[in-house]
């Protein structure tokens, strides 16, 4: 296998794959040229781009090959590394439109150098030089990593030992002297078809009577027993019709994906946990704070929404009116928001144990509890600005092809000095980003990727010093000071 080093070579290297997607229940022949999923292999092939154009933004040198490399697949290695992390992160937003699908793996394998680490240091094992090993190997050719934590969970009110399926967690099922077997399934995997690899790890705290469900190891996408079912997203089938007036975003998509492992291998030299439960909380938590800061993509995602809702208010003839600037500058307000607690939370990182950086988690969950509002409130400011034609425009057949082809194009012109075409396709990428199918990426995806909003709310309770910000106030009013006299 060759160095990937941009979009052509990434694109070849996913060809020509045994893999078993099932899409509206049918098998997918070759993914490539899918009209559905090609859009998402393209959002994915953009980060390739990017190294390409701007290098020193989208690549870094490896610390394990000495040769360039993708910044996805680098390990922090100062709070300047997390904060280029993000500058990338939003410049793909901002490139895309959409979740370019890599960040999940970047933070998997951030959070796995600093745990492997520490699981060695209790227990004495070679889970971290396993995991080095593994990296190494991925920074050879340039690999794409996928993350996958997301269990289906069954009944939430119970462990996973306690469900009274098994394999509602993704759990070993068998041993043998040169690895695992693992079963189960994970839930809204992120590009994990355009990957070439998927780390597996547990979801959330476990009891030692989980020990069966305390397994992370690393996994190829076309390994014998995995079965992929592809996600519906809103108005996705667009894709597949005629013309591309009524996709709205023409180039760029998603990809969110159900996998089902059917006794998975896992070889000895790829497994980074193995039973150590008292460790999974561990991963979670360095995972969800690594993650939870990276959702400053959705600040390049909202450049792109607010672009749009500010030019349908030019061709709408509306730019200067005082409510219209006044609604630009509340969606810059929150958009600029979400990017800075992000970026606040890299440069307040700290050294791990194992020599890795990891950003702040308080401001990381902050960061993400102003994406789950925030880009609603954006979303929805944008369909007000863009006005009632975004949810009842006719099809682009019509607007094209159709008797009343001209009849459209004269009755759905705004100001003079644009025509109907252009005011339509802007219409049309609002309709994507707000209703559509990269409202996934935008909304459904800032609400509940990386925990729900109420687990970041919970974390904030956690990490919020609260007697120290008690001690200051007393301090200050002169509560339980002592009489000098």
């Amino acid at each position: 296998m060759e160095k990937i080093s941009n979009r052509e070579s990434y694109l070849k290297s996913i060809s020509d794959r045994n893999l078993k997607i099932y899409l509206m229940g049918k098998l997918v022949e070759d993914p490539l040229s899918h009209p559905i999923i090609r859009p998402s292999i393209e959002a994915m092939a953009e980060t390739y781009e990017l190294a390409v154009n701007e290098p020193e933004l989208g690549s870094v040198k490896s610390p394990y090959t000495g040769e360039s490399i993708n910044r996805f697949l680098h390990i922090a290695e100062s709070n300047d590394d997390l904060y280029l992390q993000n500058k990338m992160q939003r410049k793909l937003g901002q490139l895309t439109g959409t979740c370019f699908q890599r960040c999940v793996g970047m933070d998997a394998f951030n959070a796995l150098h600093s745990v492997t680490f520490e699981i060695d240091e209790k227990y004495s094992t070679k889970y971290h030089q396993n995991f080095i090993n593994f990296l190494t190997e991925m920074h050879k050719y340039n690999l794409v990593i996928g993350g996958a934590m997301t269990d289906v969970k069954g009944d939430r009110s119970k462990l996973p030992h306690e469900q009274e399926d098994e394999d509602l967690y993704l759990r070993i099922v068998d041993r043998d002297e040169n690895g695992v077997y693992v079963k189960g399934a994970k839930a809204h995997q992120t590009g994990c078809i355009n990957s070439h690899w998927m780390v597996v790890m547990p979801t959330l705290r476990l009891t030692e009577k989980d020990k069966d469900y305390a397994i992370v190891g690393a996994i190829p996408v076309d390994a014998e027993g995995i079965t992929y079912i592809y996600g519906r997203q809103s108005c996705d089938t667009r894709s597949m019709e005629p013309g591309e007036y009524d996709v709205g975003n023409k180039y760029f998509a998603g990809q969110e994906a159900m996998v089902i492992f059917d006794n998975v291998f896992i070889p000895n030299e790829l497994i980074f946990m193995n039973g150590e439960f008292d460790f999974a909380s561990m991963l979670v938590e360095r995972f969800t704070t690594y993650h939870r800061r990276s959702y400053v993509c959705k600040a390049g995602v909202g450049d792109v929404l607010i672009g749009a809702a500010a030019t349908i208010a030019e061709y709408n003839g509306v730019e200067n009116a005082s409510h219209i600037s006044d609604k630009l500058v509340e969606m810059n307000k929150m958009n600029e928001t979400i990017y800075a607690t992000g970026i606040a939370s890299s440069l307040q990182g700290s050294k791990t144990k194992s020599g890795n950086y990891i950003n702040d988690d308080l401001l990381a969950n902050v960061c993400k509890q102003h994406v789950t509002k925030d880009t609603f409130e954006i979303g929805r400011l944008a369909q007000d600005l863009a006005g009632g034609l975004v949810g009842s425009m006719p099809s682009g057949i019509d607007f094209n092809e159709g008797e009343m082809s001209s009849e459209l194009k004269k009755y759905l012109k705004g100001i003079k000095e644009t025509n109907a075409e252009d005011r339509v396709k802007i219409l049309r990428l609002i309709e994507n980003m707000t209703l559509g199918r990269n409202a996934v990426a935008y909304l459904t995806e800032s609400l509940h990727g990386a925990g729900s909003p109420q687990a970041q709310r919970v974390q904030i309770k956690r990490k919020v010093n609260i007697e120290e910000k008690k001690d200051l106030a007393k301090k200050l009013s002169g509560v339980n000071k002592k009489d000098k006299n």
